[in-house]
């Protein structure tokens, strides 16, 4: 099982925020939650609330239910640009300066480790004798 969360026009550069998405991808999800919440980047912030709704996006569905938040982990981040705000500042001789005001979309993926399964049915079985 697995489920999204999507935050959409985040108001700093995609550069910037795939600095912090690429400490969690393919990491469990306590160390990537541990990792963004003490990191000290703004772009940190961003991305662990987005995976923390997608946690609670998977947790909150009739299949997610039984699921165990110890066997999740991050399987796939990803930021797209948003549309860029753009401003105009005065420039040397008389010129027009543009300044972007860059946004971003980031997109969380969560699901189970592929042993997860397993052991579920292990632990049923073993309830059931």
């Amino acid at each position: 099982m697995e489920a999204r969360a999507i935050g959409r026009y985040q108001h700093q550069s995609p550069r910037k925020i795939r600095m912090a998405a690429d400490l969690i991808r393919g990491k469990d999800l306590e160390v990537a939650l541990n990792l963004l919440h003490f990191s000290n980047k703004k772009s940190a912030n961003l991305v662990e609330k987005v995976l923390r709704s997608a946690v609670a996006n998977l947790l909150n569905t009739t299949a997610g239910a039984s699921t165990n938040p110890e066997d999740l982990y991050v399987k796939s981040v990803w930021i797209d640009p948003g549309p860029m705000v753009k401003r105009y500042r005065a420039g040397s001789m008389g010129r027009a300066n543009i300044i972007r005001r860059r946004q971003s979309h980031i997109t969380v993926v969560v699901t189970e480790k592929p042993g997860a399964a397993k052991r579920k049915t292990k632990e049923k079985s073993n309830k059931t004798k």
